[in-house]
């Protein structure tokens, strides 16, 4: 989602002209993809799980980047994107970024969400109403084994 299409929709061409753009653009890139591997260490080590449908977490996964916000993820993932788009310049790549969009909020209404409270009942609530979806927090949430106690 992230890689490929992208690359797909540029022919992988990238402005030379534009340095400042493609310096930008790779800057989203790492962060985006340092962001997605803190997620997937975070899901092993605290939900003894994967994000995959196909092997899901065991615990609900409330630490790490996910004390600031619920989806890093899907975010990290749009940041890649949205790196590839200013680092090519292209326009056919940002609409590829409001499709991922659509595509990811959907997904999070209509299955994920409903999916953890059922899994997790009111401790995923209880996260859900401190811990905002799409924006982190400006603070991390000090919820169950989160305090300064915690090694999480």
């Amino acid at each position: 989602m992230g890689g490929v299409v992208p690359w797909l929709l540029t022919a992988g061409y990238s402005d030379p002209a534009a340095p400042v753009s493609v310096t930008l653009g790779l800057v989203l890139v790492v962060v985006g993809v340092t962001v997605l591997v803190a997620c997937f260490v975070q899901f092993v080590r605290e939900g003894r799980g994967t994000p995959a449908p196909v092997a899901p977490t065991q615990e609900l996964v409330v630490g790490g980047i996910y004390r600031w916000v619920r989806n890093p993820m899907y975010l990290a993932v749009g940041a890649i994107i949205l790196g590839q788009a200013v680092a090519f310049g292209s326009g056919a790549v940002v609409a590829w970024l409001a499709v991922f969009a659509v595509a990811v909020v959907s997904f999070v209404l209509g299955y994920e969400q409903p999916t953890l409270q059922a899994t997790y009942g009111e401790s995923y609530d209880e996260y859900r109403r401190h811990v905002p979806g799409w924006y982190p927090r400006l603070t991390p949430w000090q919820g169950p084994g989160q305090g300064p106690a915690s090694s999480r």
